[in-house]
């Protein structure tokens, strides 16, 4: 089919932000660079990203937690490609698992503040669904020089150990590769680990180095004598394998995985998968270059889910919010979706696309229950800009109804997916599942925009915030002088609503090219599968 001159439009605007994305995604593959690289090679070890190439089975499907993380953080210490921890999601042996490794080609694979929070978002992801996780441990321990940042507080180094003794009380299995540096603190994870691996001649483990040993109590002793692979696996028995290699050590990994017995399932309805009505890519030329512009969600729906699996729920019932029963890849979903379009209710009343109103709340609300009743996860698409505002809306009782939403994500049960396609705005981000709502997984497309809202009504409050404190001071602005100080507070706010900035803090778990949205929604359900454990669905007090 022929596009329209505006639907090529869309789709060479967002091919090239995907040309972007890849282009940053490239870029902190590379980790501390090649010559970091090159000198693990030259130590007999493997890259961290061979290393996983190498566990994971060959033709798996695998997503990236936190790829983007710490993205432009940390430039005054020379950045922290990917905060220096690879997060990936795959399987082993037929087992779907999470992998925690270490980059030790950005600085030793010490821990930055944004390390040790992507670690527990791993930690996170294999506690609510019950996946076994491995750590790859290479690191050289906590980043001094941000110490204070990363060391005392309730989510800092100290909850990856926490979380091990957790882990291990909850049955859920943990193996550790000791395949270089591993000390103080540090040297727990693995060992609080169900079994631990050590490689010969480049893996270590102590609570102490040679040089602090030595300061600390006066004995000089050699790095292998104090913590090598033969110390450890023959003499203290800390550790249950020593091997030859990299390579020996990911192949023991895959070994004791593969005898793993068969987990529990929660259930939920699969079925043979049929591919979407439309293409992947359609989605391109589907979605506006101009996030103010009009579009039909169901549209963009259908590049995701399977060919006519759409159910709608009270479709012709506030009709902002989209709701209703599809498949993904086979897999039984509940979808909350944002209209975009300028719609017309049956009183004949015109509602804006991407605003959350009084009876769309309480649809929402309604299936959000119906879904929990019937153990079926939920999806939810976000593109909003908040919830309508005005006296009509107040007299209708607007914060009552967003209450009731935002109560019934709150309590749901079953598991949630969320991806962000443009706006998240406000108290929108809280009522269609944002990152405080625990999705199991949250994902952004290069077109996203997270803030509390967007940055051009933004600019202009702060705007005439500054042009009050000026004027208390009897400075009046020229002109240009205000042109001049919109354009800046404008050009910073919105910096700041970027879908990198939020990636590079995990208040998402990435940023992903449209097309991957159906398998990373399709993995995340059958990670989701694998935790049986479903609390009963209670929601609290709900103000009528």
């Amino acid at each position: 089919m022929t596009k329209t001159k505006k639907e090529l439009a869309r789709e060479i605007h967002h091919r090239n932000s995907i040309k972007f994305l890849h282009g940053k995604q490239e870029e902190v593959s590379l980790g501390g660079g090649a010559a970091k690289l090159k000198k693990q090679k030259d130590q007999g070890k493997m890259t961290v990203r061979e290393r996983l190439s190498f566990l994971f089975d060959k033709n798996t499907e695998i997503i990236e937690i936190g790829q983007l993380a710490a993205d432009e953080m940390y430039q005054e210490h020379g950045g922290c490609p990917s905060a220096g921890v690879i997060v990936q999601i795959g399987k082993i042996k037929g087992r779907l698992c999470v992998v925690v490794a270490n980059d030790a080609s950005v600085k030793a694979g010490a821990w930055f503040p944004m390390t040790a929070k992507k670690n527990l978002r791993a930690q996170e992801i294999a506690i609510e669904n019950r996946l076994p996780i491995v750590y790859l441990v290479d690191s050289a321990g906590i980043y001094l020089p941000m110490q204070d940042e990363t060391f005392a507080d309730k989510e800092h180094f100290g909850r990856i150990f926490r979380n091990n003794a957790k882990m291990s009380s909850m049955g859920i299995t943990q193996i550790a590769a000791i395949m270089g540096s591993c000390v103080a603190g540090g040297a727990y994870l693995p060992i609080m680990s169900d079994e631990a691996i050590i490689v010969e001649k480049t893996g270590s483990i102590f609570l102490a180095g040679p040089y602090l040993v030595k300061a600390a109590v006066g004995e000089e002793v050699d790095k292998e004598t104090l913590g090598g692979a033969h110390t450890h696996s023959a003499i203290s028995g800390v550790v249950d394998y020593a091997v030859a290699s990299d390579q020996d050590a990911l192949k023991k990994v895959q070994s004791i995985i593969a005898k793993l017995g068969s987990p529990e399932t929660a259930g939920f309805n699969r079925i043979k998968s049929i591919d979407p009505s439309k293409a992947l890519d359609e989605v391109y030329s589907i979605l506006p270059d101009n996030r103010a512009e009009q579009y039909a969600m169901l549209d963009l729906l259908e590049c995701v889910i399977d060919k006519d699996s759409f159910e709608p729920y009270k479709e012709n019932y506030g009709k902002t919010l989209i709701t209703g029963y599809a498949r993904i890849d086979g897999w039984a979903v509940g979808i909350v979706a944002n209209e975009r379009k300028v719609i017309k209710n049956a009183k004949g009343e015109m509602q804006i696309g991407g605003v959350i109103y009084s009876d769309s709340s309480d649809k929402a609300t309604r299936f959000i229950a119906n879904c929990n009743q019937k153990k079926i996860p939920l999806v939810f698409i976000q593109d909003v800009t908040g919830f309508m505002v005005g006296s009509k809306s107040e007299h209708q009782g607007i914060i009552k109804d967003g209450a009731k939403l935002v109560n019934a994500v709150s309590n749901s049960v079953v598991p949630k997916f969320t991806i962000v396609v443009g706006n998240s705005y406000g108290a929108g981000n809280y009522a269609m599942c944002g990152k405080a709502y625990d999705p199991r997984l949250i994902f952004a497309w290069p077109s996203a925009e997270i803030a509390v809202m967007s940055g051009q009504s933004a600019s202009k409050v702060l705007l005439q915030i500054e042009e009050s404190k000026r004027k208390a001071a009897k400075q009046e602005l020229t002109e240009e002088e205000r042109k001049e100080l919109l354009e800046k507070i404008e050009q910073k706010y919105t910096h700041s609503t970027s879908p990198y900035y939020a990636a590079a803090r995990l208040w998402t778990d990435g940023v992903i090219d449209p097309v991957e949205t159906r398998k990373h929604l399709s993995i995340g359900i059958e990670m989701a599968n694998n935790n049986p454990h479903i609390e009963p669905f209670s929601m609290g007090v709900l103000q009528v």
